[in-house]
């Protein structure tokens, strides 16, 4: 039960902003429906982020640890390549830093739960889980409910095992579960798959923060999830309730897993 591994960085970018060099960026852009300046609330349910880099700085407004880490920052690296894609695309969105994973990247549901929970009492509208859990639990699924109830949009990874068995929370049908392309496109090649994947996202070679003002690529269907939770928060200012139940994350959810796919 762990974040979803990503790939070691390849190289580092410290003389570029890490949105200029971000694979598929002009793809995703392409598609968002509404203005990068919606001030959404986004909760990264991650292994923390670095709030003091360069390109963070100011844009985390709340921050809990529910790991077994010392600390509520990111001492692993996966949360922060994470935020900054998500910043970086949604350009005046506020993040929240959800600590669920300790320093090794390693996840438990119950903390999972706990954590979206306490995402949608303070605020969040999105909540972005780059992570997989490879058996469903009560204690979950009833937090994952309790979000969509409140009008949250939830996005999860699909995992990197190149298998088509679910996971979850990606699994669970108020989430959106997302597969990663690769420079072309296509289906990564390590990406999970299948009829329960609602989304397909870039997420091969994305260059993003680490830790330490420091910058660099990693690969996973983590960094595809990190896209689709920034489409999702700006597309969340324009959606319109259609169904008058009072909430569009339903909306949004339909809308994304229309436009955020590849042939399968």
């Amino acid at each position: 039960m762990t974040v979803e591994e990503a790939g070691i960085p390849k190289a580092d970018a410290p003389d570029a902003t890490y949105y200029d060099k971000h694979r598929g960026f002009g793809e995703v852009t392409a598609l968002l429906t509404a203005s990068t300046n919606a001030e959404v609330l986004i909760a990264i349910l991650d292994t923390g982020i670095d709030e003091k880099h360069e390109d963070l700085a100011g844009r985390v407004i709340a921050s809990i640890n529910f790991s077994g880490s010392r600390t509520a920052s990111d001492v692993n690296g996966h949360g922060t390549h994470v935020a900054g894609i998500i910043a970086g695309i949604a350009f005046n969105a506020r993040l929240m830093n959800v600590k669920v994973a300790d320093d090794n990247g390693v996840v438990w549901s119950s903390t999972v739960a706990r954590g979206i929970i306490w995402a949608v009492d303070n605020g969040a509208k999105v909540i972005n889980m780059s992570l997989v859990i490879p058996t469903p639990s009560p204690a979950l699924e009833q937090a994952v409910d309790y979000a969509w109830g409140k009008g949250v949009v939830l996005v999860a990874g699909a995992g990197n095992n190149i298998k088509s068995i679910p996971v979850y929370p990606a699994f669970y049908p108020e989430v959106i579960a997302v597969a990663a392309t690769d420079v072309d496109g296509n289906l990564w090649s390590e990406s999970n798959y299948g009829d329960w994947v609602d989304a397909y996202a870039p997420g091969v070679e994305i260059c993003s923060t680490l830790p330490g003002n420091n910058y660099g690529y990693w690969s996973g269907t983590s960094m595809a999830t990190a896209y689709v939770s920034a489409v999702a928060a700006s597309a969340l200012t324009t959606v319109t309730d259609t169904d008058g139940d009072g909430f569009v994350n339903d909306e949004v959810s339909g809308l994304l897993g229309s436009i955020l796919v590849i042939p399968r």
